[in-house]
């Protein structure tokens, strides 16, 4: 460990405003861990955040960005007791959120804004906010985890109770989309996704995937999935899309079923049709990620089910305004950034 560090920090909004600062070395106040970071990965949110159009002038300039890091414990600070130096551990967005109902403050607290990020040679955390990440992954794997892989377990298994046998329909092949196939899959769960591109629902069937609809070419896709399912609908949705299109997600649910919203693709607001809501009693949940317990149940899950995240392409810490272009483009599966060996 050195006296100096480098940051990838945000000056500004804008891609053009990240720039890359040397600074001291954080040293662990009681509690907190400092973390030598090896991998990030990026999220839309990050993404967002960056460009201003998630928490705008709300944050702290300069800020180091992403949520999501995976590494190595550097140093402990005075009363530490969770971990010890040498342990793998990642970041968790909601830092305080440890378990049950959610404050009503969390989003005061996720690393990547307001709180410092993970794109530095270093980063601290309450030993508290830390996961063990799991011994079955790589660091560019694990860092994978805290966002999108939370999202999908803590939609699908924490809020929607999934069991072996039931039915899952997963919308697009995004990180959440990908980690809900794989998740629900290994459950032993029934999968259909949804995707514009014939070329990626082939490679979700690789992982899994029992059936797939191209909505390009049926775009009443709700209607595709009451004819794989004999009229029943499926036990429960992934909602990546939201505005009108989430009156299609309860159509494709069973009468009872569950619709977990976790995104906003086609808008913020949606224009329900209450009748089919009313006599269907579907259960819509919004999903904003998940609690530090339910990670810690997921990893144990991946490291029982031998589940390996999807990872579309590593960039070098220096190419970090690459990766997130390469973001902005798509791709099929997750986007990481190598921070350090």
């Amino acid at each position: 460990m050195t006296d100096a560090m480098n940051n990838c920090e945000l000056h500004g909004y804008g891609l053009t405003n990240l720039k890359l600062v040397e600074r001291p070395t954080p040293k662990p106040g009681p509690n907190e861990l400092l973390v030598r970071v090896h991998a990030v990965s990026l999220n839309y949110q990050d993404k967002a955040i960056v460009e201003g159009k998630l928490l705008a002038d709300q944050l702290p300039m300069p800020l180091i960005p992403v949520a999501d890091a995976a590494g190595i414990v550097a140093g402990v600070g005075p009363g530490v007791t969770r971990f010890r130096e040498g342990d793998r551990v990642t970041s968790h967005l909601f830092s305080r959120w440890l378990d049950g109902e959610p404050g009503p403050n969390e989003g005061d607290y996720c690393f990547g804004g307001p709180l410092p990020g993970g794109l530095a040679d270093y980063m601290t955390i309450h030993e508290d906010s830390a996961v063990e990440a799991p011994a079955s992954l790589s660091d560019a794997e694990a860092a994978t985890l805290p966002t999108a892989a939370l999202t999908a377990w803590f939609a699908l298994v924490d809020r929607g109770g999934l069991q072996a046998g039931q039915s899952v329909l997963v919308q697009g092949t995004g990180g959440v989309s990908l980690f809900a196939v794989q998740l629900a899959s290994a459950h032993g769960a029934r999968v259909i996704v949804t995707s514009s591109s014939d070329e990626k629902l082939a490679r979700v069937k690789a992982l899994g995937a029992t059936d797939v609809i191209n909505y390009a070419k049926e775009p009443n896709w709700q209607d595709a999935v009451s004819q794989l399912t004999s009229g029943r609908g499926v036990d429960h949705v992934l909602d990546v899309v939201g505005g009108g299109s989430l009156n299609r997600s309860i159509q494709a649910a069973r009468v009872g079923g569950h619709v977990a919203v976790i995104g906003f693709l086609e808008g913020q607001k949606a224009n329900i049709d209450l009748v089919p809501l009313l006599y269907r009693q579907t259960r819509i949940q919004g999903i904003a990620v998940g609690h530090r317990k339910s990670f810690e149940g997921m990893n144990r899950f991946i490291e029982a089910h031998e589940v390996k995240p999807v990872i579309d392409s590593t960039y070098a810490f220096s190419d970090a305004m690459r990766a997130f272009e390469h973001l902005s483009r798509g791709g099929f599966g997750k986007v990481v950034i190598a921070v350090s060996a």
